[in-house]
């Protein structure tokens, strides 16, 4: 919305949510249904090949409930404390809490709710390794990425996207109740990918994140100077993800689908780079093709190192 002289303007309050219709809606989306969905698919596949082939249903039931406490607990945070930055972005101003939906106080007790719940469901239910992991993993996604990080510098989401590399870990350890290298290889293809999927979809969203103050890669640097580093993110994710094969002794199934995928996600990121260099403005450049891209690659990596297992 713009005022008469054409400067942006805040979206009006609607109020508190007032039917059980509106309050449910409020706190859901609270939680960043659509972030944490993202996160499950690579928790579930993590299961399946700790298991050498299907998990019992208690232990996948316990860590994909818990796992959603506790990424809906640290969203809520992440909610609260850039409420201010959420309102001046046109991505993010319908939101509950700048729509007045829910309170700073409210949200703020519900995502500590989210996230003790989240801690008891994964120690009592599964094991406490699984459940500290979930719990560093939202300190370091509320305290280094959201307070400290993403308005501090253009790598906010390099380091500040660790938190998001957990699930593969928690859902490693839920099964067998230790770390070992293979989920240590799926934590590195996520700590890896964030970094040009995030760009990607900050790209198109530059001006947004310009408004709010978050120094976000896109931001502050040129479109050439992006895209190159979104080519050698994609690169280093393929490399990486391959490395999954010798490491957790995988069969066929799993590097043929990771190196086609990991071929086309390079392919992509390399025709960013050019469509770049040859002057496209943010439209031009089509950023949403590899965001979009990213997200069935890493949903399909994963889904073959869930498989591979069994099918063999």
């Amino acid at each position: 919305m713009t005022s008469s002289a054409g400067t942006a303007t805040a979206p009006q309050a609607i109020g508190p949510a007032v039917t059980p219709r509106d309050v449910v809606a409020a706190y859901v989306g609270l939680t960043k249904p659509r972030i944490v969905e993202l996160l499950l698919v690579t928790t579930l596949p993590a299961m399946f090949l700790a298991a050498g082939g299907v998990p019992s249903f208690k232990t996948m039931l316990v860590t994909l409930v818990g796992g959603y406490l506790a990424a809906g607990s640290a969203n809520t945070y992440n909610n609260v404390i850039d409420a201010d930055i959420d309102e001046l972005m046109r991505r993010t101003r319908t939101r509950a809490l700048p729509r007045h939906r829910v309170s700073k106080r409210a949200a703020a007790l519900y995502g500590t709710v989210l996230g003790v719940a989240s801690v008891l469901v994964l120690g009592l239910g599964a094991n406490w390794l699984s459940a500290w992991l979930a719990l560093l993993a939202n300190a370091l996604y509320v305290f280094v990425y959201t307070m400290w990080l993403k308005r501090l510098t253009s790598q906010n989401i390099v380091w500040g996207g660790i938190a998001g590399c957990f699930p593969p870990l928690i859902g490693w350890t839920a099964v067998t109740g230790t770390v070992a290298w293979p989920p240590i290889v799926l934590f590195a293809i996520v700590f890896f990918w964030t970094p040009p999927h995030t760009w990607a979809l900050a790209w198109r969203y530059r001006e947004d994140y310009a408004a709010g103050g978050v120094p976000m890669l896109p931001v502050v640097a040129s479109r050439v100077t992006v895209a190159g580093r979104i080519v050698i993110y994609s690169v280093l994710t393929v490399l990486t993800s391959l490395l999954l094969w010798p490491v957790a002794h995988t069969g066929w199934i799993y590097p043929i689908v990771a190196g086609s995928c990991g071929a086309w996600l390079i392919v992509e990121s390399v025709m960013l780079l050019r469509r770049a260099r040859a002057g496209a403005d943010d439209t031009g450049a089509k950023p949403m093709r590899l965001f979009h891209w990213s997200n069935a690659y890493l949903a399909l990596v994963f889904a073959a190192a869930a498989l591979d297992p069994w099918l063999l």
